[in-house]
């Protein structure tokens, strides 16, 4: 789409009440997100609906998330669910994944490991990221599918590389405690790294032992304090008592610069963590 989106209401409108399906799904969009138009959620599912029932796939994956979540129609988890079931076979990657949810979590259907491991490998073949973190999941608990390490770890590394924080963590958590994988430190920084740069505390408070301890990464005070710091001030209590821990093992001068590196860290979104 173009970002003159005023011009594009336009354009779309008018396809849309010619009963285009794709104008219809895009006129929906715009007035889902309030782009060049006010945001309304009773027109967008409208809209939604108009091209769903034409059989427009991603119009019917919207659909689905309006009834999931009350917007712009009365919440009906049925109709999320009917919605998703069209257009994941039409092979949308999106509804794919919400319908293996609605089957992990029984939400309007009997809760069926097999079913929501289906869906979500169907989804995670289409490059969708989340399903492919469930789908890890799933093979690594054995739920649904056979036990398989290994097909769990490449599944969350797919995620993970696509940036799924969740997966990132977890494999970070894999690699450092051999859970799955042979243990491998530099590999577990790695990964901690990329979650803990989008702010999470978990892998900030992560990176803060390894720096301290000296695992995958040379033994670094400044920097663990750094990271403990960081993750602190996400309300990570843990960090805050481990960053008096490391405080302790350093000189005044080491403690005014980590706390300065947690602030330039801070300011750069993260860039020079």
């Amino acid at each position: 789409m173009k970002n003159d989106y005023s011009s594009e209401i336009v354009e779309f409108k008018s396809e849309a009440e010619q009963g285009n399906a794709v104008a219809q799904y895009n006129l929906g969009v715009l007035c889902a997100t309030g782009k060049g138009t006010a945001k309304d959620s009773d027109e967008a599912a409208r809209w939604f609906k108009l091209s769903a029932e034409q059989g427009y796939p991603k119009a019917q994956c919207n659909l689905g998330v309006m009834y999931e979540q009350g917007k712009g129609v009365a919440q009906d988890y049925a109709e999320a669910l009917r919605w998703y079931r069209l257009s994941a076979e039409q092979g949308n990657a999106k509804a794919q994944f919400n319908l293996g949810v609605m089957y992990d979590k029984g939400i309007e259907v009997a809760q069926d490991d097999a079913e929501a491991a289906r869906w979500y490998k169907s989804s995670a073949e289409l490059g969708h990221a989340k399903a492919q973190f469930n789908l890890g999941n799933m093979y690594e608990q054995g739920k649904g599918v056979i036990q398989d390490y290994e097909e769990a770890i490449k599944w969350h590394k797919l995620a993970a590389e696509k940036g799924n924080e969740a997966a990132q963590l977890l494999l970070g958590v894999m690699y450092k405690y051999g859970y799955c994988v042979e243990r491998d430190y530099e590999e577990a920084v790695k990964w901690h790294k990329l979650a803990a740069v989008k702010g999470n505390v978990v892998a900030q408070l992560s990176l803060g032992f390894m720096y301290y301890q000296g695992e995958g990464v040379p033994q670094d005070y400044v920097r663990a304090h750094m990271w403990f710091n960081l993750s602190a001030a996400g309300g990570n209590k843990e960090a805050a008592k481990n960053r008096g821990i490391t405080a302790a093992n350093m000189t005044p001068e080491q403690v005014k610069k980590a706390q300065q590196m947690a602030r330039e860290c801070q300011d750069n979104n993260f860039k020079n963590g």
